[in-house]
């Protein structure tokens, strides 16, 4: 049975509606220092590392890359929700309306760009992401996929059942094709970013 170990990004320079892809703030990059000490004390061998292709989790991956001495994988299906729109200050309205109700909810031709983007097909593929995985694993990824992962994990259909902080471990194990919360991460009263 599988562990991972998925990690929320550090704190990012910007926020969802001023930057489509920022880098860590200091404080980001000092949340990923000790969320790589935590991990090594925690696991105390070298596992695969996956990480989103967005540079925030990029950068927060850096730390224990370099104390395993490796590269992590990027996996694109456990990136950013995506969204239908690109004007930044409209798409940070988007997400706060998405992330107040369910996935049911998430449907709304208004959405989903009237069906141009999946978002049910995206929340699918964050969950095949780990339910493929066959080895103990470490993910650096965001927010909602880490919500979507407990929603699986729990038979939740909320876009948001809990908070993570940044750089919070959240932990599953899989089994014939599920997921199981092992211990959820640290909750923060938390912009998303």
């Amino acid at each position: 049975m599988p562990t991972i170990y998925m990690i929320r990004h550090g704190e990012a320079a910007a926020g969802w509606d001023a930057d489509t892809d920022p880098g860590l703030s200091d404080k980001g990059r000092a949340q990923a220092e000790a969320v790589a000490r935590e991990i090594e004390q925690r696991v105390g061998r070298k596992l695969p590392i996956l990480s989103s292709p967005l540079r925030r989790c990029r950068e927060t991956a850096m730390p224990l890359s370099a104390l395993w001495d490796c590269e992590p994988v990027i996996e694109t299906r456990v990136a950013e929700v995506p969204s239908p729109i690109d004007n930044l200050a409209e798409r940070g309205a988007w997400l706060r309306r998405l992330m107040a109700g369910t996935w049911a909810e998430a449907l709304t031709p208004e959405n989903t760009a009237g069906g141009k983007i999946d978002l049910l097909g995206w929340r699918r593929s964050v969950v095949e992401a780990l339910t493929e995985l066959r080895d103990d694993t470490v993910i650096f990824s965001h927010f909602i996929a880490i919500n979507v992962a407990a929603g699986a994990a729990l038979d939740d259909d909320r876009l948001i059942s809990f908070r993570p902080d940044n750089c919070s471990v959240t932990v599953f194990e899989t089994s014939n094709g599920n997921l199981k919360m092992a211990e959820q991460g640290r909750e923060a009263d938390t912009r998303v970013n």
